[in-house]
């Protein structure tokens, strides 16, 4: 039993580890980059709340999140259409340029309402059925 849970943790965290090289040297064509700030209070709720669920949603699939400092400015290869002043910000981009942004977290219900409307508007996101996607 020991060994199955051991193999099994293994398994994940070489899953998790892979996903992170992966996803560190992949460039996505559409990404949100959340811009946080240490002793943001609204930065922590957001990680708390919906950080461990965003890669596993359709949205987060889509557009996979790049957690940057705001002291940072874009990262490289990034064009903000002007600099972050609020954390957290939320900028959705598309082959590096801006295309959209959620300054602040409004709580959760609020930032899916804002984020599947900007990935409506912006891109060529769609949902999948709720009856076709099990939570």
């Amino acid at each position: 039993m020991l060994t199955r849970l051991f193999s099994s943790t293994a398994r994940a965290a070489a899953s998790a580890a892979a996903f992170a090289i992966l996803s560190t040297s992949q460039a996505f064509a559409v990404e949100l980059i959340m811009v946080e700030q240490k002793g943001c209070q609204y930065c922590e709720q957001w990680l708390s709340e919906i950080g461990p669920i965003y890669p596993k949603s359709p949205e987060g699939a889509f557009a996979p999140l790049r957690i940057v400092n705001i002291s940072a400015g874009a990262p490289e290869g990034i064009t903000f259409a002007r600099p972050a002043t609020f954390t957290p910000t939320f900028i959705l981009v598309d082959e590096g340029a801006e295309i959209g942004r959620i300054e602040g977290y409004p709580g959760e219900d609020f930032f899916w309402g804002l984020l599947g409307m900007m990935l409506k508007a912006k891109t060529d996101f769609e949902k999948p059925d709720k009856a076709a996607v099990s939570n």
